[in-house]
């Protein structure tokens, strides 16, 4: 009976902390992330920007092998939903690299880079532990994808288009 009680504990937990996020912590909205332009820029209020309309975002750097082999998979999703906006973010550690990297790739969006890497407060904000990772946001502001990598564009793919 203690095994039996022990062991649906901890698969509660687990799937507590597995569960899907539907909004993101204060701490996510209030840390900043340097603009292209060199301004800081709190993450809820880029969110705002957004309001009313399907924000997907990605987060990326222009050093991650994978995130490299899914600018194409990227590319093709903008094709395909012309009317959903794009926000990138950036893990790089320099601002060079990261400018670099969105001129290279010609990344077509509003472009942010983390001020302390993956590790860092922002990344902790969002459980960052993979890049590239995507987190779609419905025209409510709910967040309907909180964790797809770069093996998930049919989930991807079929999310924008319920949302359409």
């Amino acid at each position: 009976m203690k095994k039996t009680l022990v062991l649906l504990t901890l698969l509660m937990i687990i799937s507590c902390t597995n569960a899907q996020k539907t909004a993101f912590s204060k701490e996510a909205l209030t840390e900043t992330l340097l603009a292209t332009d060199g301004s800081q820029v709190a993450f809820g209020d880029i969110l705002k920007k957004h309001q009313g309309k399907t924000l997907v975002i990605e987060v990326w750097a222009s050093w991650c092998g994978d995130c490299v082999k899914a600018m194409p998979k990227i590319k093709e999703l903008q094709a395909n939903n012309p009317d959903v906006d794009y926000v990138f973010i950036s893990m790089d550690k320099t601002a060079d690299k990261w400018k670099n990297g969105i001129e290279k790739h010609e990344l077509k969006g509003e472009h942010f880079m983390a001020n302390d890497q993956m590790k860092g407060v922002f990344g902790k904000a969002i459980d960052l532990d993979w890049i590239p990772r995507y987190i779609i946001i419905d025209k409510t502001g709910k967040i309907v994808i909180y964790r797809a990598i770069e093996t998930d564009f049919e989930k991807i793919n079929a999310t924008l288009k319920e949302l359409k």
